[in-house]
């Protein structure tokens, strides 16, 4: 049976945003070291035990084992690559402009809002956590307090003004 070959789509490698705070390297270096650690030799003891059943062809376990060790080391991969690639954001002190890192407070005819500005790895807009790489995100930086700024989103513009800086 042959296989057709497919052009890979846009979103097949994409690149994952570098910047990332202290916490979330050390969590994504915490996960890396779980996977390494635990994860890993686990799923590679199963795979040895089910490959001693023999019959590589019928086994469904062995398979299932083997997709799952698959997985983790492909997981491990995206890991490193992305711990290797990784920009710290450190807090700046100077706060005349909206950098990555700040918190941002601005206003429209809805009421204030402060939004945390990080990378896309880190994004909780819920939470008012938005990605620097955001239509909102991407119009505050370099802007000062007093700015107004305007965001076209869809087919609606909104205005905002910089309140504060932090």
């Amino acid at each position: 049976m042959q296989i057709p070959k497919r052009k890979p789509g846009k979103y097949t490698h994409l690149e994952l945003d570098p910047h990332l705070t202290e916490d979330k390297f050390c969590e994504l270096e915490k996960k890396l070291e779980k996977l390494k650690k635990i994860s890993r030799p686990r799923a590679a003891a199963e795979v040895g035990r089910l490959a001693e059943l023999g019959d590589f062809s019928e086994n469904v376990e062995y398979q299932l084992a083997k997709g799952r060790l698959r997985g983790i080391n492909n997981n491990i991969l995206i890991l490193e690559n992305q711990l290797i690639r990784a920009v710290i954001i450190k807090p700046q002190k100077q706060i005349s402009t909206v950098q990555l890192g700040h918190k941002v407070t601005v206003e429209n005819n809805k009421g204030q809002k402060t939004y945390q500005i990080l990378g896309s790895e880190e994004t909780r807009p819920q939470q008012g956590v938005i990605s620097h790489n955001s239509p909102i995100g991407a119009a505050l930086i370099g802007r000062r307090e007093g700015d107004i700024v305007k965001i076209k989103i869809a087919d609606n513009e909104l205005k905002y003004k910089i309140i504060k800086i932090m």
